[in-house]
């Protein structure tokens, strides 16, 4: 499985996660498998970060849903500092 290494941008800016070579197949790599998964069919087509380079990482669409339901909402009142 890949693994994310960090954010790339501030969160109000960008919410892409830059994600390690080590550990992703050539597939994973070109595009031609899930960076999560490694499914090829369906071709993965959901956006889900970039490499350090900037080359962008496609996933699977369960896999992207999966992603997108798990994201911090910067406006959940649990994650809001209080004075």
């Amino acid at each position: 499985m890949g693994i994310m290494c960090e954010r790339s941008a501030p969160a109000d800016e960008d919410d892409s996660h830059v994600f390690d070579l080590e550990g992703l197949s050539d597939a994973q790599v070109t595009g031609e498998a899930c960076v999560v998964c490694h499914a090829r069919w369906p071709r993965p087509r959901q956006p889900l970060g970039t490499l350090p380079d900037g080359t962008p990482v496609y996933g699977c669409a369960e896999c992207a849903r999966l992603a997108a339901d798990h994201r911090p909402d910067p406006f959940d009142p649990q994650l809001l500092a209080t004075p």
